[in-house]
């Protein structure tokens, strides 16, 4: 065993560790930092009993306090349905449109509806609500069958060419590839590509015309501007559900394709299809 080395500037003993000439001095801690150090260790002590701790072979020990975090996140979650009660409560007995005109029910709407819109719909939407081909974009100002927030609940509730629903919107058009010509088709496609941009045979333009006008008026009407009443599409914009360029136009007129949308009425319930078609209207392409 050593004898003790003490350190001759300082007079305080070292502990032993000496590296590259340097020893370790042996000072005692600061007394603060000891009674801190006992007053943790009590206040551990305390804190396991105060509070469920110490784990066991099925449970845990409670604590005195009887405090449960889960109790806790519990009674959260019961305050805040308790708060939104009223909203949804408001929301049952008015109509879309009286939700739309007030504020504080419409700012309550627009969340729960994008909720829910994230659950059901983001799948065939997208999440930006921005569609795909073959499924609209809702951001937008063309709607088939309207974009009033009444309209737009009459669509979530019932679908389209939903079979199973009576109510649903239902619209179809022909496949006119059974009805006129394959020129038939070439023209009346040139003269629907005309209405919105530029076509490749400019001289198929006018037959187009005559052929639309035989075919095409009593649905999209005679300036082609579409028919909401029968979901007809306005075809002189530049917003297509199936492409814009000639081939798919065509492809569309000589045996169209015929989307279908769930009727989510029976599916959400009404308050919830409410709050939903809240939210589309909100985003700025409604009526």
């Amino acid at each position: 065993m050593s004898d003790e080395h003490i350190d001759k500037i300082s007079g305080v003993s070292t502990t032993g560790h000496e590296w590259d000439g340097i020893r370790e001095l042996n000072n005692p801690l600061p007394r603060w930092w000891v009674v801190t150090f006992y007053i943790t260790i009590v206040w551990a002590i305390g804190y396991t009993i105060a509070y469920p701790a110490w784990p066991m072979l099925t449970s845990a020990t409670k604590g005195v306090l009887g405090y449960s975090s889960r109790n806790e996140v519990k009674n959260e979650l019961a305050a805040a349905e308790v708060a939104k009660g009223k909203y949804v409560t408001a929301i049952e007995s008015k109509t879309v449109s009286e939700v739309v005109g007030d504020d504080a029910l419409r700012e309550f709407a627009v969340a729960a509806g994008g909720a829910a819109f994230k659950i059901n719909c983001v799948q065939c939407h997208g999440s930006d609500t921005q569609g795909s081909n073959g499924f609209p974009n809702l951001n937008d100002d063309d709607w088939l069958w309207g974009g009033t927030a009444e309209q737009i609940q009459q669509t979530i509730t019932h679908g389209i060419r939903f079979a199973s629903d009576p109510d649903t919107r239902l619209s179809e058009m022909p496949a006119f590839g059974d009805i006129i010509t394959p020129d038939q088709i070439a023209q009346v496609t040139a003269y629907i590509a005309s209405l919105s941009g530029k076509v490749q045979t400019a001289s198929l333009i006018e037959p187009g015309a005559k052929v639309f006008a035989e075919n095409c008026v009593a649905c999209h009407g005679d300036s082609a501007k579409g028919n909401k009443e029968l979901g007809a599409p306005d075809l002189t914009d530049a917003i297509w559900l199936y492409r814009s360029d000639e081939a798919a136009i065509a492809a569309q007129i000589r045996a169209p394709k015929q989307g279908v949308m769930p009727a989510w009425g029976g599916r959400l319930g009404e308050t919830k299809v409410k709050e939903l078609a809240v939210y589309i209207h909100s985003l700025g392409g409604g009526e």
